[in-house]
């Protein structure tokens, strides 16, 4: 899948960009507007991600380019303003969603894999690894037939740890894939957390599912054994 990332902070550019690509998708990112609605009308992109405001074109202005002759190509507007009628004008004009800055990079992900999938592809919002099953999109978990109730924070981290599974992740991934790029890299919010998740997913007679490996982060075990 190719993907056009619009956005004119380079380090926000690149924290989508290196993110995406780690996920397996073909990423082209530009700048400023003008390229950026040069590129988005070749529709040679399957998923445009646009800042509103950029120098030259707005965002807004290439959601209009695009929407005149192209109906179906997801956009996801990217803006700092949070009000309800900044969200609303950019879903009338055309947009497909709309995300927040700050973001956290699995709700942009999260986002885009919806926008893309295909009927066929309806069960990848369904996870399964160390007996936990998790659903994407009723944001449901259970563990060995047991209910787990999961804040959002804790749902979206167990989420990012389930896509990577028997994978060492470090905090600095995890901060960054599940609370965003803007977050404090001294902060130790991660390891509040997978101690809130151990506590919650724990099942009398299986071991923890999640395994600390020392000086570098955390890992979802593949099995987590009686």
């Amino acid at each position: 899948m190719r993907i056009l990332v619009v956005e004119d902070e380079r380090s926000i550019a690149d924290f989508i960009s290196r993110g995406l690509e780690s996920e397996g998708y073909a990423v082209s990112v530009v700048h400023d507007g003008d390229e950026g609605e040069a590129l988005a009308l070749t529709g040679r992109f399957d998923l445009m991600v646009l800042d509103v405001m950029l120098p030259g074109r707005s965002g807004i202005e290439i959601l209009r380019s695009v929407r005149a002759s192209d109906a179906a190509t997801p956009v996801i507007l990217l803006t700092a303003r949070a009000e309800v009628s900044d969200r609303v004008a950019g879903l009338d004009e055309g947009a497909t969603d709309y995300v927040t800055k700050p973001f956290a990079f699995e709700e942009l992900s999260a986002r885009i894999r919806a926008h893309l999938r295909s009927p066929g592809q309806a069960r990848t919002t369904e996870l399964e690894v160390a007996g936990i099953q998790l659903n994407l999109l009723k944001r449901t978990v259970t563990r060995h037939g047991k209910e787990i109730h999961l804040s959002a924070r804790e749902f979206d981290l167990l989420a990012y740890l389930m896509r990577h599974p028997g994978q060492v992740l470090s905090r600095e991934q995890l901060l960054n894939g599940v609370w965003g790029y803007d977050y404090d890299p001294g902060t130790n919010v991660v390891g509040v957390y997978i101690a809130y998740l151990r506590r919650k997913l724990a099942v009398d007679g299986f071991e923890d599912p999640i395994e600390t490996v020392r000086s570098v982060g955390y890992r979802l075990r593949e099995q987590a054994r009686r």
